[in-house]
């Protein structure tokens, strides 16, 4: 009896794990609802050091905000605030559509979007 149940509740995991993965690579809708400079990096010789800076944006979507950064910081494009975003996101690089162009970012950390207010 006890070997039904580890196959079964092995078999529930590894579903619980597929549909997840698969969720990852489904197109989903966000909002740009804010943008940061932050340090990506430093460039130079010496004490020459010059620090660089990347542009560093929040999307959330209905469950998520994902922190997203662009990967190189010859990037220069600024994205308008609360556009909509069509996105996928396949292991730690978020693809996008905002206005018609595409984009493709790193995924620095995601957590919980915050709970909807009630007026």
């Amino acid at each position: 009896m006890t070997m039904i149940k580890s196959r079964t509740f092995l078999l529930l995991a590894l579903l619980a794990v597929s549909i997840t993965a698969v969720a990852k690579d489904q197109p989903m809708q966000g909002t740009i609802v804010s943008e940061n400079s932050v340090q990506c990096g430093s460039q130079g010789k010496g004490k020459k050091q010059m620090e660089l800076m990347c542009q560093e944006y929040v999307l959330r979507t209905d469950t998520t905000e994902y922190h997203v950064r662009q990967e190189k910081p010859g990037h220069k494009d600024m994205l308008p605030m609360n556009a909509m975003a069509e996105l996928t996101i396949s292991k730690d690089k978020m693809k996008f559509k905002v206005n018609g162009k595409s984009y493709e970012m790193l995924v620095v950390s995601e957590s919980a979007a915050p709970a909807a207010t009630k007026p």
